[in-house]
């Protein structure tokens, strides 16, 4: 088996089961191995630390699987991880629930290997060399443990690109097409998702538990949702009985999907505009015509995809809050999140005082937000708690 030697100091992170090891660690590369391939990690002294899968395209050299020398990662040990992830995932498959996370990458021991479950379809995303390789195995397995309708391919072109590969043809990659849009339900509330065309795999099954909680307080409540996509904490609060719902999103289809949920739940009873805008614009816009509004969503895409991006992003994850402040209430809620991985919640909790401080109010937290237990953080890798956020009382 190939093997690599890392420098000498750098065997800690590996030592402590951190998935990850950084082309930078390594001293020596024993063999030729190709992207993909298995190889040893060892320590400076050639003792042994790991498995895992090698790349020298990526910064991430190679993904660590194993941390047992007399372990084989042959296909029964592929095959047992996908169960494991699929069998702690049974118990959220209810009659109010169908949609959710099945396998979520490095939380799952299967780094570049995201399988999100649309009902009776399933959405799959290749990130790594490794899971390309084994991609067969992957769709079997998932044939036979769930049996779905079709097994459909979004993985993303630009994760793809930073591994070195090539971008996905996408498309269906067992059975059946998927309609154009997939029924499904989250705690009660039917979502028709586009699995073809949608925002990453289709949904965004990680703000589950936060839609539901932030509802909780809308009921009589004029709520603002910023980057709403497909609706998510709008139809939440649309359910629990809001007095006017707008949702702005920049994106026409994300729009026209909403607009299908809410006809699908019958919420056409209760005020509701669909905004396509700019959020930053549109917020601008509503302050020059004195708008006021009881709750704000702010819930935007990826700000600070990694760390050299964090003193931009923090500007504008400040700007952003600072302008929501300004148009609610005395008293009003804002639920606010981010999910950059780059921003902990510490960092974020310290852009929001800034905000606040900009823009003339004081801020109390009132709760605290993470993503849904189908996106699990493992405790040697807290870089996998990506998203955060926190519910705030603006006087």
């Amino acid at each position: 088996m190939h093997s690599v030697k890392l420098k000498k100091g750098k065997e800690k992170a590996v030592r402590q089961m951190h998935p990850w090891v950084f082309s930078g660690a390594i001293e020596q590369i024993k063999g030729k191995p190709e992207n993909g391939d298995i190889v040893m990690v060892n320590d400076s002294n050639n003792a042994f630390l790991a498995y895992g899968f090698f790349n020298d395209k990526s910064r991430v050299a190679v993904r660590l699987l194993e941390w047992n020398l007399e372990t084989e990662i042959d296909e029964n040990w592929w095959r047992k991880k996908i169960r494991t992830a699929v069998k702690h995932r049974e118990d959220l498959n209810t009659d109010d629930t169908n949609t959710y996370r099945l396998i979520f990458s490095e939380a799952d021991f299967l780094p570049g290997l995201i399988v999100d479950r649309y009902a009776d379809f399933l959405s799959v995303q290749i990130l790594t060399s490794g899971i390309e390789r084994i991609k067969g195995i992957i769709l079997d397995e998932l044939q036979q443990l769930l049996s779905p309708k079709g097994i459909f391919d979004r993985s993303d072109a630009s994760a793809r690109a930073h591994e070195g590969m090539e971008a996905s043809s996408g498309g269906i990659l067992l059975g059946a097409e998927p309609p154009e849009f997939v029924s499904v339900k989250e705690n009660g509330i039917l979502y028709q998702v586009n699995i073809a065309e949608g925002q990453k795999s289709g949904f965004y099954c990680d703000q589950r538990d936060n839609r539901k909680w932030v509802a909780a307080y809308a009921k009589g409540k004029k709520v603002l949702d910023c980057f709403s996509y497909s609706g998510g904490f709008s139809l939440n609060a649309l359910g629990n009985k809001a007095a006017e719902v707008i949702s702005v999103d920049s994106s026409a289809l994300a729009l026209e999907t909403l607009k299908r949920n809410i006809e699908s739940n019958n919420f056409t009873g209760i005020p509701h505009q669909l905004i396509q805008s700019d959020v930053n614009k549109q917020l601008r816009a509503f302050r020059e015509g004195n708008a006021k509004f009881d709750i704000i969503i702010l819930d935007p895409p990826k700000y600070a995809p990694s760390r050299s991006a964090l003193t931009k992003a923090s500007r504008a994850y400040k700007d952003l809050n600072r302008m929501a402040m300004l148009l609610l209430n005395e008293g009003g809620l804002l639920a606010t999140y981010s999910c950059s991985g780059a921003v902990d919640i510490s960092t974020f909790k310290q852009i929001l005082a800034w905000a606040a401080l900009d823009a003339g109010k004081e801020v109390q937290f009132i709760q605290q937000f993470s993503q849904a237990a189908d996106h699990p953080v493992r405790s040697s890798f807290p870089e996998g708690e990506y998203l955060k956020g926190l519910l705030c009382r603006v006087m």
